[in-house]
């Protein structure tokens, strides 16, 4: 695979041109005929040594966008597993808030891209001094968070690294994975197989929504560039890539004011804010929840502008290849990889940088 340094870009076409390196028709991910045939060896190395362990109770745990990807690994587990109970945690709140059912028939798994985040360390040494068996999800396996759980496993990431990936082996699938795999140890029902399946057709269908949508960002991308707020609104296996993209992308990368805006609790209370000149992006997933985001939508359009309200929809993408109860986890990886080209299609028409134009995050220590 090709590899490009992010980190250091100083303007938006050099990271424009980064996203397109992802998306290159001709890469290997495109191209790629292979078809996932097994879990890689260090989620084989977890399963293995939680093999014959009845937990009581599993807890996700991470900050920011890692936290995102837990919301979607628990509604995953809601619809799939029927053996043990599943929470999910800030990792500071969930060392402050104790719950008192950790402990050592607990399985706790963190995220932290650089393996870095203090609260997420501090949390594993907090789960394994309850007593817990945890599980780190991290792109160094030297750092910190890896050091501090019983079993590390690696993935992979474009966006801060610069290296082009297949999306199956990015932190949302290989969560998956592993919580397919801690499921089907318990109750035996092939989910792993059927996602692995569905993992293989993942990238190809990624590549084919960022042409689907190409025109449509085009046209959105001068209308939301210079706004002061753009909301993000979903729900269920959705509404982690909606709070990512809100806090993540809108607010850490581009300044704009923004809230992640749950379907069903948009109508108890945020759709006040609702008027011609509100931009909103939406995503319809696939999942039981649909109707929940179908009728914000309808809200939206009714009441404010038709040309504000950015609609993606998974009934829109060409999903081929994958089981169809496991499309609806798979959407959001869709609608937040291609949502990241609008993202610097709105960097560019602001003048101002993704990565580098932050103030304090990478930059300060002390807070």
């Amino acid at each position: 695979m090709q590899d490009f340094q992010l980190k250091g870009c100083d303007n938006v076409r050099t990271m424009a041109a980064a996203c397109q390196l992802r998306t290159d028709p001709n890469s290997v991910n495109e191209t790629r005929k292979l078809m996932i045939s097994a879990l890689p060896a260090d989620i084989e190395r977890a399963l293995n040594a939680t093999a014959g362990r009845q937990f009581s109770h599993l807890f996700l745990v991470a900050c920011g966008g890692s936290l995102s990807i837990m919301m979607a690994g628990k509604y995953f587990l809601d619809r799939h597993n029927g053996t043990f109970a599943c929470d999910s945690y800030n990792a500071d709140e969930f060392v402050c808030r104790d719950p008192r059912r950790l402990g050592p028939d607990t399985l706790v798994v963190l995220c932290s891209q650089t393996g870095t985040t203090k609260e997420t360390v501090r949390a594993a040494h907090h789960a394994r001094a309850r007593g817990a068996t945890t599980i780190g999800m991290t792109l160094d396996q030297t750092s910190p968070l890896a050091r501090a759980v019983d079993h590390p496993i690696a993935y992979q990431a474009s966006y801060t690294t610069g290296k082009a990936i297949d999306a199956a082996y990015s932190n949302y699938g290989v969560l998956y994975m592993l919580l397919a795999g801690l499921i089907d140890a318990r109750q035996d029902g092939g989910l792993t197989n059927d996602l692995l399946i569905s993992l293989s057709h993942l990238q190809p269908a990624i590549e084919r929504a960022h042409r689907a949508y190409a025109d449509r960002f085009e046209a959105f991308a001068p209308r939301f560039a210079h706004r002061q707020a753009i909301y993000t609104l979903a729900s269920g296996a959705s509404y982690g890539a909606a709070y990512c993209y809100a806090i993540c992308v809108l607010m850490e990368m581009q300044w704009y004011d923004s809230q992640a805006i749950h379907a069903n609790e948009f109508f108890h209370g945020p759709f006040e804010v609702v008027d011609r000149d509100a931009c909103f992006i939406v995503l319809l997933g696939l999942d039981e929840t649909r109707s929940l985001s179908e009728r914000a939508r309808d809200f939206l359009i009714k009441y404010g502008s038709r040309e504000n309200i950015l609609v993606l929809d998974g009934a829109e993408l060409d999903l081929g290849g994958m089981s169809e109860h496991i499309k609806p986890c798979l959407v959001p990886l869709v609608f937040f990889d291609t949502l990241w080209r609008f993202a610097y299609k709105l960097a560019g028409l602001r003048d101002r940088p993704m990565l580098e134009g932050r103030r304090y995050m990478k930059k300060l220590s002390d807070y």
